[in-house]
């Protein structure tokens, strides 16, 4: 995984504002008698703060100092509590087996190679409660800006890093809908739709 530091520093928070379907995600959440949520990649907070103020448990985790740092004080601003890790996704997690009723990760997973992200998915079902509950987006490819001149180049089939734009040099890989179900074997998906951030998203519990 690249360093995100260096982007954090340049850009801030970067994400202010939570994704446009969390208030729906929230009160699934709460029919599902949800607690305690990891925020996987939280960065800067925006999600933490979110469901801290809607009255959860809330986890956060993600691989840049910089922007946990900034999450911290974020939290602190708004008179709010998470717990924080620094940990890279395709690391092990620092968190015990059936720890969580709820995991969402936004725009993080696929900044990986498919083995490093099979591996990141096993490790939130290992996480997860039985019947516990995923919220995840990615990219699909050719649904970026068009202002975004990214000039990908091809490493693997279907992740691609791109030479010049905001994010240069990260890994991107683009799931196809057969590959979702593959990836994401353990899980009964619910919902498999393109968000209002023109992103796929998919909710699903564990099996």
């Amino acid at each position: 995984m690249p360093d995100w530091d260096e982007i954090f520093s340049k850009q801030g928070k970067i994400f202010h504002d939570p994704h446009p379907d969390m208030e729906k995600i929230s009160e699934l959440f709460k029919e599902k008698g949800v607690k305690r949520v990891l925020d996987l990649g939280c960065g800067t907070g925006r999600h933490l703060i979110f469901l801290s103020k809607k009255g959860f448990e809330v986890y956060g985790m993600d691989a840049s100092p910089k922007a946990l740092v900034m999450a911290k004080e974020w939290l602190i601003e708004q008179n709010e509590k998470a717990e924080l890790h620094l940990n890279k996704m395709e690391h092990k997690f620092p968190y015990n087996d059936n720890c969580f009723d709820a995991i969402i990760s936004i725009q993080v997973i696929h900044h990986n190679l498919i083995k490093d992200i099979i591996f990141t998915v096993k490790e939130i079902e290992r996480i997860l409660k039985s019947s516990g509950l995923i919220f995840i987006t990615f990219p699909r490819l050719g649904g970026g800006s068009r202002g975004d001149n990214w000039e990908l180049k091809e490493i693997e089939p279907r992740t691609y890093i791109p030479q010049s734009g905001k994010e240069k040099g990260l890994p991107h890989h683009f799931f196809t809908l057969e590959e979702i179900n593959q990836v994401f074997n353990s899980f009964d998906l619910l919902e498999i739709y393109i968000d209002g951030t023109n992103h796929r998203a998919i909710i699903g519990t564990k099996k």
